[in-house]
């Protein structure tokens, strides 16, 4: 696909309308009627993820010559919206499949590492995670205390603790960042790929979460653990800059997230005001409401347009690390926002886990935290910004 970005801001293709299409159908037929239960159950949704594999939606980006889609960022984004407003957690699955375990395996990986850890979790069978966070850095990727030393002449050794590893129960792979050098710092960072279960890598308890609870969030526990050398991901030293690139493209598909959860608590916020009666009067005929509409419909809809633009960027191979980051800040605390405002529509209604109200104000609150929380989208942007002023104003 195709994508020019004056156009794709106001009109969308014929071919990206019809993905966008098939997504919504898929999320009302199949999403929307089980969201609640996986949201109580906890339970991750094996036979949904499958299906997201058969419409090519665990690898939207990756080239048809690996098997994958072979579509582009704005398809993406579109896709992730879509599953996203049915259901957050299945949004989020998809979402580190896509873009944090393929997305710098498919960039920086070789061909037999293409072969190994990008083939088999194209379809939905496999998927794979990304361990960069740890209990002791919260936003500071560059502090990673796990250690990677020499093992043989074959092999490497990996010991340390990564957190909050979305999909970390069920991925058979994952990218692992950690420190092979620590006296260069950042620089010394290096990426892996390791194999899941493996020898010497365990996992902590499964986190019970406010949100997106049908995807499951532990601790990967690195105990000389033996990582062939041969899954070393791009060159020694690399780590840090796949890491900030994977982040840079993550914050697409989170955006695109929010942009789904925002849009589920609008159209519930509208369907209930359109059949609940005060005072004689539809909810929707009270100025008081159609004030938090309004705002909510507005803040929806630049989300979505900043988020567009960053992925058209993407897809045209431009700079996109200030896009990125506003339209996950935007799309972010719009979600949190509509959700917000949806719970005040629907009142007692709305606090209640019989309505969904509830459900998208906690899925909301996530996504101003993991990929970067709204504080360090807002240095990201700030910085990118006093960057292009300093060059334009020499």
């Amino acid at each position: 696909m195709s994508t020019n970005i004056g156009s794709s801001l106001f009109t969308l293709s014929e071919s990206h309308e019809m993905l966008r299409k098939t997504c919504r159908d898929f999320a009302d037929r199949e999403l929307k009627p089980i969201a609640a239960k996986l949201d109580k159950t906890h339970e991750y949704p094996t036979d949904i993820v499958k299906k997201l594999g058969d419409l090519g939606l665990m690898c939207v980006e990756v080239d048809e010559e690996l098997g994958g889609s072979g579509l582009d960022s704005l398809a993406y984004a579109i896709a992730m919206e879509e599953i996203s407003r049915g259901c957050a957690s299945c949004g989020v699955i998809m979402s580190v499949n896509n873009s944090l375990y393929l997305g710098p395996i498919t960039k920086y990986g070789n061909k037999q590492q293409h072969e190994q850890f990008v083939k088999p979790f194209l379809n939905g069978e496999r998927v794979g995670c990304f361990a960069l966070s740890e209990p002791g850095n919260g936003s500071d990727a560059g502090a990673a205390s796990t250690i990677v030393k020499e093992h043989d002449k074959t092999n490497y050794i990996m010991n340390g603790t990564k957190a909050w590893i979305t999909n970390g129960y069920e991925a058979e792979a994952t990218v692992v960042f950690a420190t092979t050098d620590k006296s260069l710092k950042h620089k010394g960072i290096s990426a892996f790929i390791v194999k899941k279960p493996t020898d010497g890598l365990s996992l902590g308890k499964k986190e019970d979460k406010l949100g997106i609870k049908a995807s499951s969030t532990c601790n990967l526990i690195f105990e000389d653990c033996i990582v062939p050398k041969e899954n070393l991901l791009g060159k020694q030293g690399d780590g840090f800059k796949i890491a900030m690139a994977t982040l840079d493209s993550g914050r697409i598909g989170i955006a695109a997230q929010a942009l789904g959860i925002a849009q589920a608590a609008l159209e519930c916020a509208l369907d209930y005001a359109r059949k609940r009666e005060v005072f004689g009067k539809q909810l929707t005929q009270l100025q008081a409401i159609q004030m938090k509409l309004a705002d909510m419909e507005v803040r929806l809809q630049s989300a979505r347009l900043l988020t567009w633009k960053a992925a058209s960027l993407k897809s045209q191979g431009e700079s996109y690390t200030k896009f990125a980051a506003m339209a996950k800040l935007a799309a972010s605390e719009c979600a949190t926002f509509n959700a917000h405002q949806a719970i005040q529509i629907l009142g007692g209604m709305g606090y209640v886990s019989d309505m969904p109200a509830e459900r998208h104000y906690r899925d909301a609150r996530i996504t101003e935290i993991y990929e970067g929380t709204s504080e360090i989208q807002r240095l990201v942007i700030a910085g990118n910004l006093i960057k292009e002023y300093s060059a334009t104003n020499a």
